[in-house]
């Protein structure tokens, strides 16, 4: 699994092979459009820092973490920085427009009401809505006219653009959602290593501030936008261990590292492992490994 990937990220992996540029748009957020002919056939599996919305025209499937479904029809999609999922193109026609933008800009200081409860900026929502020609035109009608606008020089451009996206939005609100999503015939093996991935992805610590961010088997379901218990099952069955077995033996395989290689203090270690006190720290470490982090350290010849 990929580490969660920026608007600066995104950028930076389309931009030699499909030519993306970023926009600019100081103070607002980020907003941009795009024909999806600048699509990359396989998009990895990962969080986003960013939402986006494709209208998908062309054959392929959508992975999330317990489920997928298959594209075999025209298909809009939300992208949020809640739920991972991935792409993967079934044939070499691919069109459709996507857009994608901050939670700054979606806001900008508006309460946005109904809107953050629909069903695909929630957890546990479904992002996913089959379109019918009808629909597909309206949608395609609006893409059309944010890559009018955002060429324009129109002083107040962004907020046309904005008005658009709360338009589209709307529109999809009215939309009923796929429900033919498939479960994997493999689902724990599959969560259980999103899970080992998400949890190595964790680390090397490169430093007290950089501290670890998610710590217990509820941070890793969310994560994966996945309930805990269903995590919980899938990291036994197939590991023989419990999720919080598994995180506090990497914890303590980082510990012995930052102990043996690095001249970080104790209270150091413990901040950048994520604990509040140095003393939870030192208490937890022994609870794991019967020796003191200073024991470890005094030991390294």
């Amino acid at each position: 699994m990929e580490s969660k990937e920026t608007v600066k990220g995104f950028y930076e992996r389309n931009a030699l092979n499909q030519g993306l540029q970023c926009v600019k748009t100081p103070g607002i957020g980020h907003f941009n459009v795009f024909s999806r002919e600048h699509c990359s056939s396989i998009t990895p599996y990962s969080r986003r820092d960013y939402y986006k919305i494709s209208l998908i025209i062309g054959k392929g499937k959508l992975h999330y973490a317990d489920k997928w479904i298959k594209v075999d029809k025209p298909v809009l999609l939300f992208s949020n920085p809640v739920i991972p999922y991935s792409w993967e193109a079934e044939d070499e026609e691919q069109t459709g427009w996507f857009c994608l933008f901050t939670d700054q800009f979606l806001h900008n200081g508006n309460r946005l009401g109904a809107i953050n409860d629909s069903p695909f900026f929630k957890i546990g929502g479904t992002p996913v809505f089959f379109v019918n020609e009808e629909q597909q035109q309206v949608i395609s009608d609006i893409f059309i006219k944010m890559m009018t606008e955002i060429q324009s020089d129109y002083l107040h451009k962004y907020d046309m653009l904005r008005a658009y996206l709360h338009l589209m939005i709307h529109e999809s609100m009215k939309m009923h959602p796929a429900e033919n999503f498939e479960p994997y015939q493999n689902a724990s093996q599959r969560v259980a290593s999103l899970f080992m991935e998400l949890l190595e992805r964790q680390f090397p610590i490169d430093s007290p501030e950089a501290y670890l961010k998610l710590k217990t088997p509820t941070d890793y379901a969310e994560s994966l936008s996945i309930h805990v218990n269903s995590l919980n099952r899938s990291v036994k069955e197939i590991t023989g261990k419990t999720t919080s077995q598994q995180i506090a033996l990497r914890i303590i395989q980082e510990a012995n590292a930052l102990l043996k290689h690095t001249d970080w203090n104790i209270s150091e270690i413990a901040y950048g492992l994520g604990f509040e006190e140095p003393a939870y720290f030192t208490n937890y470490f022994k609870k794991q490994t019967g020796m003191t982090p200073n024991t470890v350290r005094t030991s390294v010849v």
